[in-house]
């Protein structure tokens, strides 16, 4: 069922996320159980979806939480997920819960950041690292970007920095694609302006170099920092929420480092 409309706004950023994500027309119809004429005429402004339609079309576009409520306004609806703040009562139990979880995950650490990689909350073994860094880059909002691969932060003490920086930035330009966010531009604009360590992608600004090559990381490329005098090893994971109803929650990732060899573990847990 279809209103015919001379606004055309819902059809343009329909298309946009189309293109962006490289599908055709008859492509996204076949998923989502309709017609390429129907997505043409959506698209055109001949007809405009029903709120249903709408986050029916989102969902096989891969629309994110909060550009969802976007493309139902744009239509002409109320936006269907909230945005409830972390402070707000209704989150206590999430907070509670990922408070739980960080502090389990101890002596290693972990992290929760929003979608502009801004730390909403961390645990114990993540300020081991923090030793040296500038203290403009630990004032909040703490964001985890900034603080890793600016020249004051822990970019002096990563000594893998060529890898982990090319890493970093490739999920941030994948992120910023797959969300179509220019904030999120923006900060990966900035952050790709620091400086980046020249010659070999195992050096780092001070000179020093790490093994080089595949058989230092066999099956994950590993975050190599120096802490308390020692190198130690990570493998980083990245956590989301299945199918979230919140805005706040759909953009939350909990990012957890394991160590990547025996004594990395064991030198967190002496720390400890």
């Amino acid at each position: 069922m279809t209103r015919t409309v001379d606004d055309v706004k819902i059809g343009s950023l329909l298309r946009v996320w189309r293109k962006l994500r490289g599908i055709s027309q008859l492509e996204l119809a076949l998923r989502a159980d309709s017609s390429a004429r129907h997505i043409s005429f959506v698209e055109t402004g001949r007809s405009t979806p029903s709120s249903t339609m709408v986050l029916h079309l989102a969902e096989h576009l891969d629309v994110p939480v909060r550009e969802r409520n976007s493309l139902l306004m744009a239509a002409g609806y109320a936006p269907s997920y909230p945005e409830t703040s972390l402070a707000s009562p209704e989150m206590t139990t999430l907070r509670a819960g990922l408070d739980q979880l960080l502090t389990a995950y101890e002596p290693f650490p972990a992290l929760v950041m929003d979608g502009m990689y801004d730390v909403v909350t961390a645990n114990k073994g993540v300020g081991m690292l923090l030793d040296g860094v500038s203290g403009h880059l630990l004032q909040p909002p703490l964001n985890a970007m900034r603080l890793t691969l600016h020249p004051q932060g822990l970019a002096p003490r990563i000594r893998n920095l060529g890898e982990w920086r090319a890493h970093l930035l490739e999920r941030m330009d994948r992120q910023a694609a797959l969300r179509s966010s220019d904030a999120l531009r923006g900060l990966y604009e900035e952050v790709a302006s620091y400086p980046a360590p020249a010659g070999d992608t195992h050096t780092g600004p001070d000179g020093r170099t790490d093994e080089p090559g595949p058989a230092a990381h066999p099956y994950a490329l590993p975050l190599r920092i120096e802490a308390g005098g020692q190198v130690l090893s990570f493998i980083s994971t990245a956590t989301t929420f299945n199918t979230p109803m919140d805005v706040t929650v759909s953009e939350l990732a909990v990012e957890t480092f394991l160590p990547a060899d025996p004594e990395t573990a064991a030198v967190l847990r002496a720390a400890a």
